[in-house]
């Protein structure tokens, strides 16, 4: 049983979307920090490593056909130092929340998680819907900020606040989010 899951958001994404150079731009920023908390999660027992990822409209894609779209994408150094393992759990997703249309909620229920870590990108629409979804799942909430990535600086900004304030959510480090 694991009492956190690690949810890394969207970052299989080909970067071939309207905000993709901006975006980008913030996720070079974060592609370390998360690495490094992807293998740290990776080495606990009490911690459920997980990626939910938008299928961007393919729903016959699989798990490695987004895999291999997002690696054939405009930026695929900041795909591949986070590929998922074979064996780690993987949802596809098609709209902002993680939650919604997959199997998220029931897979976290089997877990035992009581804590998701939110991961990815984009702060300030798929982690905050993500956010505001397991806070009224009475989740705890933690978000390493240099492990999201956002489009607009002072929108990420601020749903970072919003978490922290209307959702409780604990706003760390990579570093520091798992003691």
């Amino acid at each position: 049983m694991s009492t956190s899951a690690l949810i890394v958001i969207d970052m299989l994404n080909p970067y071939d979307h309207e905000d993709a150079d901006v975006l980008a731009g913030s996720v070079e920023k974060i592609v370390a920090p998360l690495r490094s908390l992807v293998e740290r999660a990776r080495d606990r027992d009490d911690v459920l490593l997980l990626y939910v990822n938008d299928n961007y409209g393919d729903f016959s894609a699989t798990r490695d056909q987004m895999i291999d779209k997002a690696l054939r994408g405009r930026r695929p150094d900041l795909v591949e130092p986070i590929v998922p393992a074979d064996d780690c759990a993987f949802l596809a997703k098609v709209r902002h929340s993680a939650f919604y249309g997959t199997a998220l909620e029931y897979l976290l229920l089997r877990e035992g998680v009581e804590e998701v870590v939110l991961s990815g990108q984009v702060t300030e629409q798929c982690i905050l819907y993500s956010a505001l979804d397991a806070y009224v799942r009475h989740l705890r909430i933690r978000v390493p900020r240099d492990t999201v990535a956002h489009i607009d600086p002072g929108l990420g900004e601020a749903a970072l606040r919003m978490m922290e304030r209307n959702m409780r959510a604990d706003i760390v480090t990579a570093a520091t989010c798992f003691g």
